[in-house]
């Protein structure tokens, strides 16, 4: 069993034309299609539409607390025997 997977198009008459080599010849075959729509390029979804709060990306772009960065003490740490 193999699979390949291809972009195609689907005609204005609803209908999809694929053509897919696989090496074979006079022998009978099964398949098997599974299609997932494609969202369009020219149909993104807005941050807001993807969940993000209206204006976040303009208000936080470039936005940095501490300039320059500050890597503050990370504390104490347990010092544990090896495992045997």
């Amino acid at each position: 069993m193999h699979s390949i997977k291809l972009r195609s198009h689907v005609g204005k008459d609803g209908i999809i034309h694929l053509q897919i080599p696989v090496g074979l010849t006079d022998r009978d075959v099964e398949i098997m299609v599974i299609y997932q729509p494609l969202e369009s390029s020219t149909q993104q979804k807005t941050p807001e539409e993807l969940g993000w709060t209206p204006g976040f990306f303009e208000q936080t772009a470039g936005c940095l607390q501490d300039d320059p960065l500050v890597r503050y003490p990370q504390g104490e740490y347990e010092e544990r025997e090896p495992l045997k």
